[in-house]
């Protein structure tokens, strides 16, 4: 016996008759007696007198139609505290970002998230690509807004947009025009992570990719702060998004170069693990990732990017 079996029976004994609960059930009178048998031969009880003017409960009958009852009132008190638990979104929710990623992005998400879901608790995490998909594999991060890495078989993932990459320089480096062709990076001394992150692996395939071989003056493993302040200190140059720099520019404390033949764009998606079941609530929490992000595109809060799915003339790395 399953709850289709007691709707079934509760409409028979409500209408007091099998074929007037057949009409509302929209099946035929036969499958409606034949599954009524069925049940009664489960339970070894008579649920129904039969007359010619049609059905009423037995007293086992009355006594399952308590329990259908019930049963029924359940599954509608089931839907709608599923349907509130949604509303109310997660109980808690970590994000985790990049750092430029999470500059950018986390203090609109955190306004948004908090006006949508008021009860969740929302903890931000910023690190860089590796720490962060470690986390995220551990289950101690349940999305993530990342620089999608060149091998990303253990993650799913939703693009979100693309961003180009720029040669940043101290202002007064020596470079004409605001332009450099990529095959010319090799001639320019750089500051870059070490090779299991994400700018060293881009630059490396860079230089398989137009033969020329990367010139590194230093390996930061740092945050991008102290990436810029090496550069400010004329250690080196580096290659980065112009948003990781706005101020320095605007400022004219660093410049920046588009690279070119071709321009360079990194892909930003929303990244969860395969191997987890996914959060109650996360579909809609990646849904005003996507909304916030595409706001600051539009406005031009975070230049040189391109919305998935509106295209750009660049190469992808």
């Amino acid at each position: 016996m399953n709850s289709d079996d007691l709707i079934l029976f509760a409409q028979v004994a409500n209408s007091g008759s099998i074929s007037r609960a057949a009409m509302v059930l929209g099946a035929d009178q036969s499958t409606i007696s034949r599954r009524i048998g069925l049940l009664e031969a489960e339970l070894g009880v008579r649920l129904f007198h039969r007359s010619g003017r049609g059905v009423t409960p037995t007293e086992r009958g009355q006594q399952l139609l308590e329990y259908a009852a019930a049963s029924a009132a359940m599954l509608v008190e089931a839907a709608r505290a599923m349907r509130d638990s949604a509303e109310q979104g997660p109980a808690r929710l970590c994000i985790a970002a990049q750092p430029t990623i999470a500059r950018l992005l986390f203090g609109r998400l955190g306004h948004a998230l908090k006006e949508r879901y008021p009860l969740t608790q929302v903890r931000f995490v910023e690190g860089l690509a590796s720490q962060i998909l470690g986390q995220l594999g551990d289950g101690a991060i349940d999305v993530a807004i990342l620089y999608l890495p060149e091998h990303h078989g253990a993650l799913q993932y939703d693009a979100l947009l693309t961003e180009e990459i720029h040669l940043v320089t101290p202002a007064d480096y020596p470079l004409e025009g605001d332009t450099i062709p990529v095959r010319d990076l090799g001639e320019i001394a750089l500051i870059l992570p070490s090779t299991h992150h994400g700018l060293r692996v881009l630059v490396e395939t860079l230089a398989a990719r137009y033969g020329f071989s990367a010139n590194i003056a230093l390996e930061c493993d740092g945050s991008i702060s102290i990436t810029k302040r090496l550069v400010l200190e004329r250690c080196g140059c580096t290659v980065l998004p112009s948003a990781a720099v706005v101020e320095e520019v605007a400022a004219g404390r660093l410049k920046t170069y588009r690279l070119v033949q071709p321009s360079i764009r990194r892909e930003v998606a929303i990244v969860w693990p395969k191997n987890r079941v996914t959060p109650d609530g996360l579909w809609a929490v990646t849904q005003i990732i996507r909304q916030r992000a595409a706001a600051l595109v539009r406005e031009g809060a975070w230049p040189d990017t391109v919305l998935h799915g509106e295209g750009a003339a660049a190469d992808s790395v």
